[in-house]
């Protein structure tokens, strides 16, 4: 037993080890056992008379403000506020649904049998935060394996909750193991659960390595080129000219483009409006805008066989007798309505371009978040330069159409950071994936590197390879198995070039999504239910 006087330094060392477990950099072997202390705990403080069971909820969030203090800390280099809101609000959810799991555990007196309720109820808020309006899937445990894609070749069957689902069973294992031991003493019944714990560990890793020394791709190249301008994203990116910035990132491609490129690849947002010299990029009449000319004159016009998905900010205006959208905003002379957009766009050498509008968006920063309660505030939002407010999006996610054989998924930037969303595109035909992002909001922080190994996920999910574009972050090329074959350095204008292959096959998690999560959401919803008649009606239990 552990003496009562280090009882509040357990939630310390729970959020420490899932801290130092957090990609890029960090340890996920760390994760199998961040929540034993904090199970150990939950033990003691269950069976204590004199505890409340609201006490534990204050015991227990030290270790979830820790983790997410120390893992992404580096959001106040773009906004304090949004760190602080971040930090807090997730630091007590987490902490909320460890405390639910705690307060049906004694009001059910579940025992042995009661951390299931942890499964459903922590996995149940990951998805929840994957959907709401203050959306912020970051800190999901399965992504903590996101620097080791060879410990999670299953991934393409249960997504990154399945490695949520891995993590939580090995530490209710081996707490189990630890509690026979020291609380029971029942050292024979410690046996047989560490070999469990083991095997669970264990199991899925030995498949995934078998998976990712076996898995070969089909070859099916598409050659790509990759630019990172390296645009300021405070001082330079939305203040510079559009007509200079395309012409410094031509110059960077074109010292890898060559007759054999398909794809010449920027980062979102590259072309601006500038509002001093009037040039405004209205989707109402695309053709014929001097900026699409202008990669034309640059590029295309020398490499006819060379496409180009770029990043822009554009602006639909609504007509007499349109139906006008929800993030629709009103002109400031208050004669009409017009949608502003985060937009990749596919560009020819003829006049046909492709769009697609960010649809899962930043809270915050591209969205004002429960529109029903904050109106008032619609046109609010943090100032990362470029368009700000509340953006349109696109319903459908559909992809780049190429032929008849190839198809590109745009993903802008934060989309990256959700596996079911960005199955979407690949359900609608998707052989490859294009990410354009801008991540140098963040400096030369852990935040541009852990959204770089987002991507590996994503195409262990999908088995689809990725050309990753980013302004001032980190541009690369992600294989089918999650290897980072390719990366640039930060805040350095580079160019790469490489070849991925396209895809068709379907995963068996982009098939079926995210079935783990919407499982535990049920399971979640009649655990409170039968919690609660037992909790306000006790003669129930006294009947049990």
């Amino acid at each position: 037993m552990i003496s009562k006087k280090f009882l509040p330094f357990l939630p310390v060392l729970s959020g420490l080890l899932l801290a130092i477990s957090w990609p890029e950099r960090g340890y996920p072997i760390f994760l199998f056992f961040a929540f034993v202390p904090l199970l150990y705990l939950e033990e003691i403080k269950r069976k204590d008379p004199d505890v409340s069971r609201l006490s534990l909820f204050w015991m227990v969030f030290p270790a979830f403000f820790i983790w997410n203090a120390l893992t992404t800390w580096w959001i106040y280099n773009a906004t304090f506020l949004g760190a602080a809101v971040a930090t807090l609000l997730n630091g007590f959810s987490q902490t909320l649904m460890f405390w639910l799991f705690h307060f049906t555990r004694k009001t059910l007196k579940r025992g042995q049998n009661g951390y299931v309720s942890l499964i459903f109820f922590w996995i149940t808020f990951e998805f929840i935060h994957h959907h709401w309006d203050l959306n912020w899937p970051w800190m999901t445990l399965g992504n903590g394996f996101a620097s080791f894609p060879q410990w999670i070749q299953w991934y393409e069957y249960t997504g990154t909750f399945g490695g949520s689902l891995w993590v939580l069973v090995v530490n209710i294992l081996l707490f189990k193991t630890i509690k026979s031991v020291f609380i029971e003493k029942e050292r024979k019944a410690a046996i047989k659960e560490l070999s469990l714990s083991l095997s669970v560990l264990l199991i899925p890793m030995i498949f995934s390595y078998t998976v990712y020394y076996s898995y070969t791709e089909k070859v099916n190249p598409i050659n790509v080129v990759v630019v990172q301008p390296n645009l300021d994203p405070y001082e330079e990116q939305y203040e510079v000219p559009a007509m200079d910035v395309i012409d410094k990132a031509s110059q960077l491609a074109l010292k890898e483009v060559d007759s054999t490129t398909d794809f010449i690849v920027f980062p979102e947002s590259m072309v601006q409006p500038n509002f001093s010299s009037g040039i405004m990029i209205w989707e109402n009449n695309l053709e014929g805008h001097p900026t699409f000319n202008r990669f034309r004159d640059n590029l295309t016009a020398k490499f006819p066989h060379s496409q180009i998905v770029t990043g822009y900010s554009t602006y639909r205006e609504y007509s007499e007798g349109d139906a006008i959208t929800s993030t629709a905003r009103k002109f400031s002379n208050g004669s009409g309505h017009y949608d502003a957009y985060n937009t990749a766009i596919l560009i020819t050498t003829g006049k046909e371009l492709q769009l697609y509008h960010k649809s899962r968006l930043t809270p915050g920063v591209e969205m004002m978040p429960f529109p029903w309660l904050l109106k008032p505030f619609g046109e609010i939002a943090l100032d990362l330069g470029g368009t700000v407010g509340t953006l349109g999006i696109d319903k459908e996610r559909n992809p780049f159409i190429i032929n008849d054989t190839l198809k590109i998924a745009p993903v802008i930037c934060y989309e990256s950071a959700y596996g079911e969303f960005v199955n979407g595109f690949i359900k609608n035909g998707a052989n490859a994936i294009f990410i354009i992002t801008n991540d140098g909001w963040w400096g030369n922080t852990a935040g541009h590197r852990q959204h770089m190994t987002f991507a590996t996920l994503r195409s262990i999910e999908t088995r689809r390879s990725i050309a990753r574009s980013a302004n001032t972050g980190i541009s690369c090329f992600v294989n089918q198995r999650g290897d980072i074959i390719e990366r640039t350095g930060y805040w350095a204008p580079d160019v790469i070039k490489g070849t991925i292959n396209a895809n068709n096959r379907l995963t068996f998690y982009v098939k079926y999504g995210d079935y783990i999560a919407r499982g535990c959401a049920l399971g979640s919803v009649f655990l409170l239910i039968i919690t609660l008649l037992f909790h306000f009606k006790p003669e129930i239990r006294k009947r049990e």
